[in-house]
């Protein structure tokens, strides 16, 4: 054979390597990572009830360091959490030591500081199940359930970033009273036959008390995260102005998101894809309220975007609120093991598996039928708007890999 021949052999053979890697291995790896994300539904599908059960398979190790162990960067609790049970049973029923005004904020809370010096958030019962919440998607008091839903939806949807919430009955007379604080008992009042409190905040009054059911008040208890993992606030790029007749640039912009990307932390690392998975999570529990949001301090983009504070949500079922999705509608990606995730839930896979999740808890049944109706129809409409990228733009520019090995060691 001449020398001639042998080049363009080698050439042709060189050819057939590259398209074998670049079409044939990479598809192979992309498949291994579907398969994998298929693996991890159904992991997470088995495990969707969890037992309020006080045993602990790490005896010398109480609920609180359990749970303080199990935070890293990307998560606040891993994917197999074996005592999620007894973490949320010891939330739910150990002994209140202490009660003072919640941290600062627009919305009545209590901070409540449980036996062991765990601290939690107590947000309050204000309004039926079947309650709706007329007017802005952002109107009307903090939802308790909101927080407990949205937590096990966090679980559901796999981005494992809520702090954990639990609901939980308090007497306020005989729990909450002997150990609360001056600031937090000056704010107590009788209505009726019923112990009320108006706590402190921005909007909070004595003539708009919360109120129990005579002594016996309902809500939710989010865990606080640990002490070692302090918080950073940052602007949403996509918040409200929350002023009548003036927009923010995202609300008329529509290349508003080539802006943000050329922003810091927004321009590498996995934060704005964080956006967009939270702005998905938004859109299905009805929070149009996310005007700021956390991360870890001192994360140069690299931590998770935490899902703290979600009880502006499931106030009205018959309201979808289009414009909460405006990060994946104007960016136009979406990670695919999220795209993945959301696939797996449709056809009503999504309202069963939420139900679920949910019937453990003490305040259960948590929400009423309209509100789980309007998620498996909210995620049709998420579908649809990824298709209309996809079509736009096609799936390789759409759907982007962004997996990160995370250590619970």
């Amino acid at each position: 054979m001449k020398l001639k021949q042998r080049v363009v052999l080698l050439a042709i053979l060189l050819v057939i390597f590259i398209f074998t890697k670049v079409f044939l291995i990479d598809n192979l790896d992309t498949s291994a990572a579907n398969r994998e994300d298929q693996r991890a539904f159904h992991r997470m599908m088995a495990s969707l009830r969890v037992e309020l059960d006080p045993r602990l398979d790490h005896t010398l190790q109480s609920p609180w360091e359990i749970a303080a162990q199990w935070v890293v960067p990307r998560e606040v609790y891993p994917e197999e959490t074996p005592e999620l049970g007894a973490v949320m049973h010891a939330m739910t029923t150990k002994k209140i030591i202490k009660a003072d005004v919640g941290y600062k904020g627009t919305q009545l809370k209590a901070l409540l500081i449980l036996e062991g010096g765990q601290k939690v958030v107590f947000k309050p019962k204000r309004y039926a199940r079947d309650y709706v919440v007329e007017g802005e998607p952002y109107a009307g008091y903090d939802r308790h359930n909101a927080e407990v839903a949205a937590f096990h939806l966090d679980r559901i949807l796999g981005f494992r970033r809520a702090p954990l919430v639990v609901g939980r009955f308090v007497n306020l007379r005989t729990e909450i009273k002997p150990v609360a604080t001056e600031q937090l008992l000056g704010t107590f009042m009788t209505v009726g036959n019923n112990t009320c409190f108006y706590g402190k905040c921005y909007y909070c009054r004595e003539t708009e008390p919360a109120c129990a059911d005579g002594d016996i008040m309902e809500g939710s208890v989010t865990l606080w995260l640990p002490d070692v993992w302090p918080l950073q606030k940052h602007r949403h790029p996509w918040g409200r102005t929350y002023r009548e007749g003036k927009l923010a640039r995202w609300e008329y912009d529509e290349s508003y998101c080539d802006a943000v990307k050329k922003t810091s932390p927004y321009d590498s690392g996995p934060r704005l894809l964080d956006i967009i998975d939270t702005a998905i999570f938004d859109y299905l529990i009805g929070n149009a309220d996310r005007h700021h949001y956390e991360s870890f301090q001192d994360d140069e983009g690299a931590s998770m975007l935490i899902l703290l504070d979600n009880a502006k949500s499931f106030g009205n079922p018959a309201l979808d609120e289009r414009s909460i999705l405006a990060p994946l509608y104007q960016c136009c990606i979406i990670r695919v093991s999220t795209w993945n995730r959301l696939n797996y839930l449709k056809n009503g896979v999504l309202k069963s598996a939420l139900k679920t999740a949910m019937s453990h808890d003490p305040i259960s049944p948590v929400l009423s039928d309209p509100h789980l109706d309007a998620l498996d129809q909210r995620l049709l409409s998420i579908l649809a708007t990824v298709k209309q990228c996809t079509d736009q733009f096609g799936p390789d520019v759409v759907l982007v890999e962004d997996r990160m090995t995370l250590s619970h060691l």
